[in-house]
């Protein structure tokens, strides 16, 4: 699990995760809704029921190739009895699912998918569900305008670092007295050769394969990319100083490009940036 973030629904805070599936909410926290001195056998009751068990049942058919299904038929068949109670734990370990998580220690607990969450939500109270949805919604919403803010700030430093690495070239590779359609040839030259270095085409290559597409590469660029890219032009502009040649300069910058976007992808710091 990772990028944990809390929300509030009518004085409850609940923790909300990140996760391979998707967004995971806490049960346990939501469970405070009803009996905070029980969590467990809020979330125990609920699982035991006939309808419970054949919704997240779908949803684990649905998302889950491992999922077990001869133990899943077993479980519905005794689901809904009197004196029937169905743990996470034994859901889990029974069946194989992911659609919900046992965490232990202090700060663990139980934790369900969204869709899973919010039929929790449903059975504790319809408008507890309204509220929650209320509040996961508004949080998805910020975490989009973080990841915008990012991308622009990103894309900003890209076009200031693309400065310095035009004037380099403007200083170093271009030929004096040479027409500006001579001089924009040379710099889109250098602008191709960081494509090719970061994301394996030039730019034409790139408009031939998304004829659909407005604007350019760059303007597609992942969060990580567009670090990388502002990364290499810094470089780029201090080999071109040492006077290297383009082939020389491109198989340094791809190598920088690789390093790079391994150490970037997937890192908890990254996320916490998105």
């Amino acid at each position: 699990m990772s990028k944990k973030e809390m929300v509030r629904v009518q004085g409850t805070e609940i923790t909300v995760f990140t996760h391979r599936q998707g967004d995971y909410i806490s049960l346990t926290d939501m469970a405070k809704y009803k009996n905070a001195e029980a969590t467990g056998l809020v979330i125990s009751h609920w699982l035991s029921t006939r309808y419970t068990v054949e919704f997240i049942g779908a949803w684990e058919k649905l998302h889950n190739p491992d999922f077990n299904v001869t133990e899943f038929s077993n479980i519905k068949n005794e689901s809904g009895s009197n004196g029937y109670v169905l743990t996470s734990k034994q859901w889990i370990e029974k069946t194989n699912a992911i659609g919900i998580i046992a965490k232990p220690g202090r700060y663990g607990g139980t934790y369900a998918n969204r869709d899973i969450a919010f039929e929790f939500a449903t059975w504790l109270s319809p408008e507890f569900k309204l509220y929650l949805i209320t509040e996961f919604q508004r949080l998805k919403e910020d975490e989009q305008q973080r990841l915008s803010l990012e991308w622009n700030l990103q894309r900003t430093l890209s076009k200031i670092n693309y400065r310095i690495h035009t004037d380099a070239i403007k200083e170093e590779i271009v030929p004096k007295e040479v027409t500006r359609a001579q001089a924009a040839a040379v710099y889109a030259s250098e602008a191709d050769m960081l494509n090719v270095a970061l994301f394996g085409m030039t730019a034409a290559q790139w408009r031939s394969q998304n004829e659909d597409k407005g604007g350019n590469v760059r303007d597609y660029a992942t969060l990580e990319q567009l670090v990388v890219l502002s990364n290499m032009e810094s470089v780029n502009a201090l080999l071109v100083r040492q006077g290297l040649s383009q082939s020389e300069r491109l198989v340094q910058l791809n190598t920088t490009a690789i390093t790079q976007m391994k150490s970037l992808v997937g890192n908890p710091l990254t996320k916490r940036l998105k």
